[in-house]
């Protein structure tokens, strides 16, 4: 089965095995996590399409593709003679493959996902949807485990620990303040099967993930045990000792749910509802009493500590340093060598692999030049790149995983001459990232409240654009991080601003097949003044890498932020000179000369 029709011919096979209608594949794993293991890419080997969202439906008669505006470019060049048809939607919380199931399924068929891989919320808003049509769900099969006969198998990576001084909280103390908060839910028990949760909470990290420094596992507390559900072969005999002197048993990571089910129904579990599967929802007791809450892990490690903090200053340094010598280096040979998308990414990268501490990329780099900055998430491919030669503007969208943190930038850069359209658009982005990055507000402010600031100077010129402003960024680990957002979703309690957090700042202009701009820089919460009025935060800008001032528009910007921008420079200057040398420091003090 080497064409995706003869793949979708088994499976149809397999449905009609069954007694199947439809099957629904999405793009998940049992952990629900951002970046998946190839042994969870079912969407992908199905249907072609690699993008990193996406759901696909494939019933008798046809097979759809949902994906949002981000991949559909991607998405019609890789289903192209697969049988399957794009199905644009604008956002990826789109529900609309729901709409479409309840139009094209009558009374009486049956739909099938795997339950295993299928969060607890979009199962729910499923069988609401199914119900309502009298279709049966099946979630109790895997069609693709009886198809997919060279699936990969599970990551092996090796487990390793995240020792102090970057760790600066201990393992002991992390599984006491979850248990606290457990007790004051009235929880015996509590599961936990985000990756992210479990290694900032056992201060271990592993590389079964692309990008994101995590392991494939679940974690199962009780107010005086851990058991964590892995492969125990990943971890060596001293890790395995020191795990068990702090009371973390090690259960093969395929016993979770026996081990749930198992579990006393006279005692109450905490979980979170939007991160755990149906599956194993489903393998609890269903008499045994849930507290659902946000996992008390998700809100403890988006709260950076004042060590963790310095580390992570430390780390931006490091990666400021990286990002001096690559662009040291584009300077030289831009319009003087041929050079593409894809030598912006090896570049890069190698200037990170230089830098003490560094590990890996934290996602994959995003250089678009020109039309193709002006989509958000695009991707250069072997197969469709574009050269870097003439006049215009290239994006940037790159980051680091480090011992000390987390990077993500974004930069834009003149390529010749930009334009004076270009330039305009550079600088009200540049005015929507200093108006938010200027901004103090009370404590416990939802995070979503405060995304007009980046999008009003845009907005004052009729333009606007269709991502969020800011996600949470993690430490060591995903580049993408709960709880807060910057952006148009619906607040919740649990996205209030506190002290510690880090969040990305990242407005941006696009415009389809001309250019995109986006500036990014990561910002941490800090405390401002406590006065008559409330308790205040404000932003400290972490990140350290000049904003290319060629491609200014100066009589937009106010008196304010020309002295924010200057002073941002003079501390990106001060803060990186002695981390680098010649070409690399010369391109540092021109590009950080005030305007």
């Amino acid at each position: 089965m080497h064409t995706i029709p003869q793949r979708l011919t088994a499976l149809r096979q397999a449905m009609q095995q069954q007694h199947v209608d439809a099957c629904l594949i999405p793009s998940s794993d049992p952990h629900l996590s951002e970046y998946l293991p190839a042994h969870w890419q079912a969407r992908q080997w199905l249907s072609g399409f690699k993008g990193s969202m996406g759901t696909l439906i494939v019933t008798h008669a046809q097979a759809g593709l949902w994906a949002d505006s981000r991949y559909w470019e991607q998405a019609e060049l890789q289903l192209a003679g697969s049988g399957i048809t794009l199905m644009k939607i604008q956002t990826a919380a789109s529900t609309q493959h729901l709409d479409w199931l309840a139009e094209h399924l009558q009374p009486g068929h049956t739909l099938a996902v795997d339950g295993d891989v299928i969060g607890l919320a979009a199962a729910q808003a499923l069988q609401s949807r199914l119900d309502s049509k009298g279709v049966r769900l099946r979630t109790d099969i895997d069609l693709l485990q009886t198809i997919w006969q060279d699936r990969p198998a599970l990551p092996q990576a090796a487990i390793y620990p995240h020792p102090a001084p970057f760790a600066s909280t201990s393992r002991r103390d992390k599984l006491a303040a979850v248990r606290q908060a457990m007790q004051q839910a009235g929880a015996d028990y509590h599961f936990i099967s985000t990756l992210d949760d479990i290694a900032w909470l056992l201060n271990l990290r592993g590389a079964d993930v692309n990008y994101n420094p995590v392991f494939i596992s679940h974690l199962l507390l009780s107010p005086d045990s851990a058991t964590l559900f892995v492969d125990s072969n990943k971890l060596d005999t001293a890790l395995q000792t020191e795990l068990s002197a702090d009371g973390v048993q090690l259960v093969d990571y395929h016993h979770a749910k026996a081990t749930l089910a198992a579990l006393p129904v006279s005692n109450t579990m905490l979980l979170d509802p939007r991160r755990i599967t149906l599956g194993l929802y489903q393998a609890i007791p269903a008499t045994m009493p849930r507290q659902q809450a946000i996992n008390p892990s998700t809100l403890l490690k988006a709260r950076k500590t004042a060590a963790e903090a310095v580390q992570i200053r430390k780390t931006m340094e490091q990666d400021g340093a990286a990002l001096c010598e690559f662009f040291a280096w584009f300077e030289q040979v831009v319009n003087r060598e041929a050079i593409t998308e894809l030598t912006i990414d090896e570049q890069i990268t190698a200037a990170r692999a230089r830098r003490p501490g560094f590990v890996s990329p934290s996602f994959a780099t995003i250089a678009g030049f020109n039309a193709n900055g002006a989509l958000p998430h695009y991707r250069a491919t072997a197969e469709a790149h574009a050269s870097i030669a003439g006049n215009g503007l290239l994006l940037i969208d790159s980051g680091g995983q480090y011992h000390g943190g987390t990077t993500d930038i974004t930069r834009v850069v003149a390529v010749g001459s930009p334009s004076a359209e270009q330039k305009r658009d550079f600088t009200l982005v540049l005015k929507g990232t200093l108006n938010l990055s200027m901004a103090h507000f009370p404590r416990d402010t939802l995070s979503p409240m405060l995304d007009a600031l980046a999008r009003a100077p845009m907005w004052q010129h009729d333009i606007d654009f269709g991502h969020g402003t800011g996600h949470g960024v993690g430490y060591f680990l995903n580049v993408h991080e709960g709880p807060q957002t910057i952006s148009r979703s619906l607040p919740d309690a649990s996205m209030a601003m506190q002290e510690g957090m880090i969040t990305s700042v990242e407005p941006g202009i696009y415009r389809p097949g001309q250019w995109g701009v986006r500036i990014e820089n990561l910002v941490l919460n800090v405390a401002a003044q406590k006065n008559g009025f409330g308790d205040f935060l404000r932003f400290e800008t972490l990140t350290l890498c000049p904003i290319d001032t060629r491609c200014i528009e100066h009589a937009l910007l106010s008196r304010q932020e020309v002295d924010w921008l200057n002073h941002y420079h003079a501390e990106v200057r001060r803060r990186l000179q002695p981390l680098v040398d010649g070409t690399a420091r010369d391109w540092l003090l021109q590009a950080t000369k005030p305007i």
